[in-house]
């Protein structure tokens, strides 16, 4: 039997998980849901979430993986006693990291399409209403030239991989990680620098526990701000569908896996909060009015970098950070695709690498069509790109978690059990994971997790 591959560092392990996690997300969701929330008073809420619900998910999806040596296909079919069903979810979770890179990598392309279009000048003098107009058309036009984009995207991922573990997904996610967050201390200082600045820092960081509870029409919303809370601590993991049990899969026993998470969630916040001191401080110097989603990304911050001195410079390198982040993304769930068939099928790398590259790139088609040549297909009164996003965060995210949560924490007679979980989270030197709240993970937690996957529809179809 092939040996398995392991990280050749225990930082190469924490940045490629990290690079998972870390996203779109959290640039063009978190800092806005703060800002909107009322600073610093909603960060509380949030990183109390992450602690109670995201670190101990984290942490039984590293331990699955690290116990079975097995991707998601194979490594509930490894721990399972016999004559249960939890490897039927296995199929699920790897149709989710297909679902994930459907439309990922066509936004990972546009990333990188803003880069050589910022870097060179093209939106230099537009009016916000140009730039607005210039993003639609790249949607609705540019067929060829976002296709382009897309496919050196799924290619330069496969590369990355067919490289192997260590030659290739560690080394390349470590040089993309450690450049992502130099670039983003490097931005933040920029952006903090700028006259006016202190406004945006104020309206971001600055506790108002008013705008925490009630929003602009007066009407009383803590209810909401705390689940908002659960969802961002929830989604911004990317937990359920085995794409940080991969990861498990190839450490070694030298540490305990509870303070490994704690280690890629301080990260990710790290990266969604920073993000936040180059985007407000940036908006309120030059009197833009802050967005979430996609119009902050390519329509807002186009318009802050006109406005900037040396704009070209800092836009171009805030879209390489961009970049990095989605990249580091897709080199993480595409490792993860890769071992699912060489665990599965027991095929060589490269021959998974050969048969992905195609299967990628026709899967990822319909999201990018889905703007253009095929927009008017609509599924639930969603477009293409939106239901399959809708598949992965509000369905099979939620869903894969709780059966993690359940695997681990039921009896061993129906389940891996609680015991053999500890038993293997807890290997190694460093914090241990708090095994006296067993009943709140057994319990409780699955409930949260259901309320947010109830919610999730409720916002989708009950408004």
């Amino acid at each position: 039997m092939k040996e398995r591959e392991t990280f050749a560092s225990r930082l190469g392990f924490v940045l490629i998980s990290a690079g998972c996690a870390i996203g779109l997300g959290n640039v063009w969701r978190f800092p806005y849901i703060v800002g909107q929330y009322g600073g610093a008073a909603f960060v509380v809420i949030y990183i109390m979430f992450l602690l109670i619900m995201g670190l101990p998910i984290m942490s039984m999806e590293f331990s699955v993986g690290r116990a079975s040596r097995k991707s998601i296909t194979m490594s509930f079919q490894e721990l399972e006693p016999k004559g249960t069903k939890w490897h039927w979810y296995g199929w699920f979770g790897m149709a989710g990291n297909y679902l994930l890179m459907m439309f990922y990598t066509t936004i990972a392309g546009w990333l990188l399409l803003y880069f050589f279009k910022v870097a060179s000048g093209q939106f230099e003098g537009m009016t916000t209403a140009q730039v607005s107009e210039a993003f639609t058309a790249m949607q609705t036009q540019d067929v060829g030239i976002q296709l382009l984009f897309m496919a050196l995207v799924v290619v330069l991922g496969m590369v990355v991989c067919s490289r192997g573990l260590k030659n290739g997904v560690e080394k390349a996610n470590k040089a993309m990680m450690l450049c992502l967050l130099a670039l983003l201390v490097v931005l933040a200082v920029r952006a903090l620098s700028l006259p006016g600045a202190v406004e945006g820092l104020k309206f971001y960081l600055v506790p108002n526990f008013h705008n925490l509870m009630y929003d602009a029409e007066g009407n009383f919303r803590l209810f909401r701000a705390v689940y908002d809370a659960m969802g961002q601590a929830f989604f911004t993991l990317s937990l359920g569908i085995g794409a940080m049990a991969i990861f498990g899969s190839y450490i070694g026993r030298e540490r305990r896996l509870f303070g490994e998470a704690i280690n890629v969630g301080i990260l990710d916040t790290f990266v969604a909060f920073t993000s936040g001191l180059i985007i407000f401080p940036a908006a309120f110097a030059f009197g833009v009015n802050p967005d979430s989603g996609p119009n902050l990304i390519f329509v807002t911050l186009p318009n802050v970098f006109n406005s900037m001195p040396g704009g070209r410079l800092w836009g171009a390198l805030f879209f390489v950070f961009l970049f990095f982040a989605a990249l580091s993304t897709v080199t993480a769930v595409f490792e993860n695709i890769l071992a699912c068939w060489m665990d599965r099928w027991n095929i060589s790398r490269n021959k998974a690498v050969a048969a992905n590259l195609v299967l990628i790139l026709l899967l990822s088609l319909p999201c990018l069509l889905g703007n253009n040549l095929w927009s008017g297909v609509q599924v639930l009164g969603m477009s293409i790109m939106d239901f399959e996003d809708f598949l992965v965060s509000n369905n099979l995210l939620p869903i894969g978690s709780v059966i993690y949560l359940l695997f681990c924490c039921t009896s061993s007679k129906y389940g891996w059990g609680f015991d053999r979980f500890l038993a293997e989270v807890d290997q190694g030197q460093g914090i241990r994971f708090p095994a006296r709240f067993r009943i709140y993970f057994t319990y409780i937690l699955p409930v949260i997790v259901l309320v947010i996957f109830v919610m999730g529809y409720w916002d989708k179809f009950g408004g």
